[in-house]
C-alpha cells in the first residue's frame, strides 16, 4: 500500500464493505495514547539518513569550537543529485542535514548571520547546501528534514535572551523556504566552552527554561504542521538513549515525559520507554555507519559491514522504532563509495530477506475473533494489508491464531505488527511450531508497536505455527503475523 495511505480510513472503508448479511461488529476502541497522524506517517518511512557536513568534514573535528573560518568550507564537487541516489540506492527514504552543527556555521545563507556559506568561496558564496539537497530529495521522492543545533559555539549572544530569538529566526528560514519538512531535530546539547565572537569562554545555560522549548515547539507547529519533531522528548519522538544502533528488547512506543528535561533524561529510561506513559512518544534510533559522524578519510576502512547494519536493523526497526542513519558526505560533497555500497548491499540483504512472506494466504484459524465478523477473523493477519487486522471481543486479553502452511515451510524470522492507529494493546506474545505430535516453543517478545523482528537462531521447519497472545492491555488488533527464510539465497 502506499506509504502514506490513513491505516484508519483504510480499515474503516474494509469495514464499510462487509456483506450486508454479516452482521456488523463494532471496531475495538483505541486504547490511548495513540499516535497522531504525522506520527502515523513518520513510523511508516522506518530508515532514513542523517548528514553531518560543515566545517568539520574540513578539520578532521566532530565538534567544532565556533572560530573556524567560513573559508574552510569548500567541497570540490557536491553534487546534491549524487547524495540522494546513493542514498535511495541504499532503501533510505529521507534524510536530515545538519544545516547548523555546535560550530554555529549555517549551510544556508542566513540573513542573521555572516558565519556561513555566503562567505565560503565555495560558489563564490552563492551556494547553498540546504536548498540543493531538498531540491534533489523533492526529485527523488525523498522526504527532507533540517537539523538546527541549539548550541552554538560562534554566536556573541548565546547564553542571552538575543540568542534565542536569533535561533528562532533562523528555524523560520529553515521551515518557510525549503519547502516541505518531515523531521526538526533539536538535541540536548546545553552550552560549554566556545568562541562566542571572539570571547573564549565558557557559557553554561540552564536546559530547562533557557530555550524556551514549548514556543519553539509552537513556531514548528505553525510554520511546518505535518513535521515531527525529535527532541530527547520530543513531542513527536523521543532519542533511544545510546548512539550504538539498539533500541530495547523491550521498548514502549508510551513515555511520560514530565519530570524529565531535554539533554538531562537517563538513557536507559529513553531505552525501554514506559508502558502506562500518557503519551505517545516512539523512539527514533540514531547512529553512525562510521566512528565518527562527520567525514574523516581515516575511517574509510571502517564503514560498519553489511552483517553489522542488518543487525541494526533489527536492533531499531525490528523494535518499533525508525532508524537514523547517519551518512557523512565527504571532502568532494559526495557520499564516500566505502558508505554508498554498504548501505546498497545492505538494502539487497533486506530486499532478499523480505521479499517472499511465507506465512502470506496461509489457512488461519483463530480461537476467537471479534463478534465472528469476518472484518476482524484470522485471515486480516496473512493478506498482506496492514490495513486489515484480527482482532478480538473486547475483555478477550488472550488468544491464538494458528496458521496451516499447507507444506512443511523453513523460516528463521518472524515479523508482527500491529494495527498502531488502535494504540500499542500487547503486552507479551510467544510463536510455535508444530513437530507433527505437538507444539514447540519457538521464540517469546514483548512489545509490539508498529513492527516486531524476532531472529531464530535456528531454522525451523513445519507445516503449521501459532502465535499466542500471552498478555495485552486490550483485545488484540494484530495487522500482520508474517514469516520470512533470511537464508534462502544462501541454499
Amino acid at each position: 500500500m502506499n506509504p502514506t495511505r490513513s491505516l484508519l480510513l483504510a480499515s474503516l472503508l474494509i469495514l464499510a464493505s462487509r456483506p450486508a448479511s454479516i452482521e456488523a461488529a463494532p471496531p475495538p476502541e483505541p486504547r490511548p495514547p495513540v499516535a497522531s497522524p504525522r506520527q502515523l506517517r513518520w513510523q511508516e518511512l522506518e530508515t532514513y539518513a542523517f548528514l553531518h557536513f560543515g566545517p568539520n568534514t574540513f578539520t578532521d573535528k566532530e565538534w567544532g569550537y565556533g572560530d573556524e573560518s567560513p573559508a574552510l568550507f569548500q567541497p570540490t564537487d557536491f553534487d546534491a543529485d549524487a547524495i540522494v541516489a546513493s542514498l535511495k540506492a541504499g532503501g533510505l527514504r529521507g534524510l536530515v542535514l545538519t544545516a547548523k552543527h555546535h560550530d554555529g556555521f549555517c549551510l544556508w545563507p542566513s540573513k542573521f548571520t555572516e558565519h556561513s556559506v555566503k562567505n565560503s568561496p565555495w560558489k563564490g558564496g552563492k551556494g547553498d547546501v540546504v536548498r540543493e539537497l531538498s531540491e534533489a530529495c523533492k526529485r527523488a521522492g525523498l522526504r527532507f528534514g533540517v537539523y538546527l543545533s541549539p548550541w552554538d559555539r560562534n554566536h556573541q549572544d548565546y547564553g542571552k535572551p538575543e540568542y534565542v530569538a536569533y535561533y528562532r529566526k533562523q528555524l523560520r528560514e529553515l521551515l518557510t523556504e525549503y519547502g516541505p519538512i518531515f523531521e526538526v531535530w533539536f538535541d540536548g546539547a546545553n552550552g560549554g566552552d566556545g568562541y562566542y565572537g571572539g570571547a573564549r569562554t565558557t557559557r553554561k545555560i540552564d536546559p530547562i527554561t533557557y530555550y524556551g522549548w514549548d514556543e519553539t515547539i509552537a513556531l514548528v507547529r505553525e510554520l511546518q504542521p505535518d513535521a515531527c519533531i525529535f527532541s530527547d522528548l520530543g513531542p513527536d519522538t523521543r532519542w533511544v538513549g545510546n548512539e550504538s544502533g539498539v533500541a530495547g528488547d523491550t521498548c514502549w512506543a508510551t513515555f511520560d515525559p514530565k519530570g524529565y528535561a531535554v539533554g538531562k533524561t537517563p538513557g536507559e529510561i529513553l531505552n525501554v520507554g514506559m508502558r502506562d506513559g500518557p503519551v505517545w512518544l516512539p523512539a527514533e534510533v540514531d547512529v553512525s555507519i562510521r566512528p565518527g559522524w562527520f567525514h574523516h578519510a581515516a575511517e574509510d576502512r571502517a564503514v560498519k559491514s553489511v552483517d553489522r547494519l542488518y543487525k541494526l536493523y533489527f536492533d531499531s526497526v525490528g523494535r518499533g522504532c525508525n532508524l537514523i542513519l547517519n551518512i557523512p558526505p565527504d571532502r568532494r560533497g559526495r557520499i564516500h563509495e566505502s558508505d554508498a555500497r554498504a548501505i546498497k548491499d545492505w538494502r539487497r540483504r533486506l530486499d532478499a530477506v523480505f521479499a517472499t512472506d511465507l506465512a502470506k494466504g496461509a489457512k488461519a484459524a483463530a480461537d476467537q475473533s471479534r463478534g465472528g465478523d469476518p472484518a476482524f477473523a484470522a485471515d486480516k493477519a496473512v493478506d498482506g494489508d496492514r490495513a486489515t487486522y484480527w482482532s478480538t471481543d473486547d475483555g478477550a486479553t488472550t488468544a491464538e491464531l494458528t496458521l496451516d502452511l499447507g507444506k512443511p515451510t523453513t523460516f528463521d524470522v518472524v515479523r508482527l505488527r500491529e494495527f498502531l492507529p488502535l494504540g500499542q494493546r500487547v503486552d507479551e506474545v510467544a510463536v510455535d511450531a508444530w513437530d507433527g505430535r505437538a507444539w514447540k516453543p519457538l521464540a517469546a517478545a514483548t512489545s509490539i508497536g508498529a513492527q516486531r523482528l524476532i531472529a531464530l537462531s535456528e531454522p525451523t521447519t513445519t507445516d503449521r505455527v501459532r502465535l499466542r497472545i500471552v498478555k495485552a492491555a486490550a483485545c488484540p488488533a494484530i495487522s500482520e503475523f508474517s514469516l520470512f527464510f533470511s537464508r534462502a539465497g544462501s541454499q
